[in-house]
């Protein structure tokens, strides 16, 4: 039907709404600590698939008292050797449309962050934990293998070995370790994520859509490249960003004495 929101059609375990130029994306099924089921993992593609141009920024939330508990361990079925890697591979696909989206995505942090909601929460690009906040990769002790991408992204945050503790072990973070670790970039009091991911993602919004596109594109790919080449792909960047005529008028703003210095705020 003409006109009707791609976000219409999103599962029940999902809720979408926009706050001016930022689209919210909500876990919503908190009787289930926001499991993570195959439908509500293809809604999030969904809802990634259809933000509208103007968008700026994603914030994800959840409902009630957790972020995401997991893999939505009732659906788990016996599949061949095949059948496993495919349905890890499209969880890799959706969170790779997070991490490598149009827009910086902001994960509102709370309660169990735990075996796939760690892997949801790992692919954004900044994470704001509330007091209760706590990380876990369960799978170690239950005979499996984290598949949602964990072993690639959560390394970057906290190093190999402390994830291999976490698998081994079932070593739970809190929230202030976390911070500390690097699982969240901010730690907030409870009730106030929502409202800090919000905050952020409007000053997010703000800036030169070409700096957010090159953090979320570029910045990733320049880390992980050996230094010739990473220092090469810098430049283009840099040169890209500054061409344009948004870049040149913001310049212009600061050198004129209108755009907020570094010690303003």
């Amino acid at each position: 039907m003409p006109g009707t929101s791609p976000w219409s059609a999103l599962p029940d375990a999902l809720r979408a709404e926009r706050v001016d130029d930022i689209a919210v994306l909500t876990l919503a099924r908190p009787a289930k600590r926001n499991a993570l089921s195959d439908e509500a993992v293809l809604g999030i593609e969904r809802f990634f698939d259809g933000l509208e141009p103007d968008v700026r920024a994603v914030v994800i939330d959840a409902d009630g008292d957790h972020f995401c508990a997991g893999l939505d361990l009732s659906e788990m079925t016996e599949r061949d050797t095949l059948a496993g890697v495919s349905h890890s591979r499209m969880w890799h696909r959706v969170f790779e449309k997070i991490e490598f989206g149009p827009v910086p995505v902001v994960a509102a942090l709370k309660g169990a962050v735990v075996g796939g909601g760690l892997e949801l929460a790992a692919a954004a690009h900044i994470r704001v934990a509330e007091e209760s906040t706590f990380y876990a990769l369960p799978e170690g002790q239950r005979g499996l293998f984290v598949g949602g991408g964990a072993s690639v992204r959560v390394p970057r945050l906290i190093g190999v070995s402390r994830m291999a503790d976490m698998m081994l072990t079932g070593r739970r973070y809190d929230a202030q370790e976390g911070l500390g670790l690097g699982l969240s970039q901010y730690a907030v009091a409870d009730g106030t994520g929502r409202k800090t991911a919000l905050e952020l993602a409007g000053r997010i919004a703000q800036n030169a859509p070409q700096t957010n596109f090159a953090v979320v594109q570029a910045l990733p790919r320049i880390a992980e490249a050996n230094p010739r080449d990473g220092f090469l792909m810098e430049s283009l960047m840099a040169a890209i960003a500054q061409g344009t005529n948004d870049a040149k008028g913001r310049m212009q703003d600061f050198l004129d004495g209108r755009a907020k210095k570094v010690t303003d705020q």
